[in-house]
């Protein structure tokens, strides 16, 4: 659909086409107290555009990053695959680019240290970027000295005034979490020592629109990042990508490799081409790969509605599992509030006790489920099925099923 709209954040071109248009939702991170249900909740606009000249999918603007960072709800270290996750990132950097004691590693967005402590337990020196307070004053608690600020040129430079400047830079999803990309990635130029090397992981937009992760997308991710876009942008800052991998994390993830191209000494090795091959030739450069997008979406709610009324109306009982900020995406674009699900559980005690966002349905802990014992556990964060699925296997003991949204409405076996 061609309409008029905001400027592009990378190119500053005119934004004219919309890639989703998902209605209104509250910040999908902005869990209620009780006090809190007899107020009103601020929603705002989740429709995301792209732009026709370097793709980069978007989201303008409706809430600044305080509003949304400042406290936050989410600590990485309660996901056990993804902890594990970040085990298997620092074991594959010492090994490939030998970082030791003699190198400094900084992390922008290092949420409660859960990857930053595997590199202090080895002896390298760390050092995390973490805007939020709140989550900040847990990895210190572990000892991951912690910056409480938000990245940009000027924290870059005053840190490298400070000597702190990085062998190793990274960002485990933060990148589509910037709304200034041009302020943040002139930030890692600076940071980034000559000859370091600079790793960025984000979900993949290709991947997005192949498993129908439509989820994923809420007021935090200001952008959708494919490899055509985040490749062009990094090379405008003096930037170059020498690797990329493919990862299932999130459902289908990037990490990029780069280098500053004036002290860089990595040579471009040929997943980077492949890739770039690859997602000209699945479309990602024309307007019609983007404007299909939007029919699949509704059909994926209208086909969880007709599951969730069909099972409510047999006298099923349906609760949820997780409160993730994509679970909050899903609630509120189909409409589904306590009169589907009963509540639902998380793990973190950060969430217990409150409410998820704009649909208001109650968060408990994990053992709630086997204390009601009901007949579907819709799984909110969807990529951690096999985690949840095996964390949670007895309720099969009553015939309990689980259920997932996306890619496809499924009881999953």
């Amino acid at each position: 659909m061609s309409v008029p709209g905001p400027a592009c954040r990378a190119c500053a071109a005119p934004l004219e086409h919309v890639f989703v248009d998902l209605g209104s939702s509250p910040l999908a991170n902005s869990y209620l107290s009780a006090e809190a249900l007899a107020q009103a909740e601020p929603f705002y606009p989740l429709t995301v555009w792209v732009c026709e000249r370097c793709w980069l999918c978007q989201l303008p603007e409706a809430a600044t990053p305080a509003e949304i960072f400042s406290d936050y709800a989410y600590f990485s270290s309660y996901s056990t695959s993804w902890v594990e996750h970040a085990r298997r990132y620092v074991e594959a950097m010492v090994e490939r680019f030998g970082f030791g004691p003699a190198h400094r590693v900084v992390e922008i967005a290092s949420n409660d240290g859960y990857l930053l402590r595997h590199f202090r337990d080895r002896g390298v020196p760390v050092l995390g970027i973490e805007p939020a307070s709140n989550v900040a004053e847990a990895a210190r608690a572990i000892g991951i000295p912690t910056e409480v600020r938000f990245f940009g040129r000027q924290t870059a430079r005053e840190l490298v005034a400070a000597g702190q400047s990085a062998d190793l830079l990274l960002g485990n999803n933060v990148l589509a979490h910037v709304p200034d990309l041009d302020d943040f990635v002139g930030g890692l130029a600076i940071l980034l020592e000559p000859d370091g090397v600079l790793t960025m992981e984000f979900p993949h937009l290709a991947r997005l629109v192949e498993g129908n992760q439509f989820d994923t997308i809420y007021h935090e991710h200001y952008s959708y990042l494919s490899l055509v876009a985040v490749e062009r942008f990094f090379a405008a800052h003096g930037l170059d990508l020498f690797d990329v991998e493919e990862l299932p994390t999130h459902g289908g993830s990037l990490r990029i490799y780069a280098q500053r191209r004036d002290g860089g000494r990595h040579p471009v090795g040929p997943r980077v081409a492949a890739l770039r091959a690859r997602e000209k030739s699945e479309g990602l450069e024309t307007l019609a790969y983007y404007e299909a997008f939007g029919e699949k979406v509704r059909e994926t709610k209208r086909k969880l509605l007709e599951f969730l009324i069909g099972a409510r109306r047999a006298g099923k009982r349906i609760v949820g599992y997780g409160a993730p900020a994509k679970g909050n995406t899903l609630l509120v674009y189909c409409g589904i509030r306590g009169d589907f699900l009963d509540y639902t559980v998380d793990r973190s005690p950060h969430k217990q006790g409150r409410f998820l966002p704009g649909s208001r349905i109650p968060i408990r802990a994990p053992e709630a489920i086997f204390e009601t014992r009901p007949d579907y556990v819709l799984i909110l964060p969807w990529n951690l099925r096999e985690e949840i699925a095996g964390q949670m296997a007895g309720i099969r003991e009553w015939g309990g099923r689980f259920v997932v949204a996306i890619p496809e409405v499924a009881v999953l076996p």
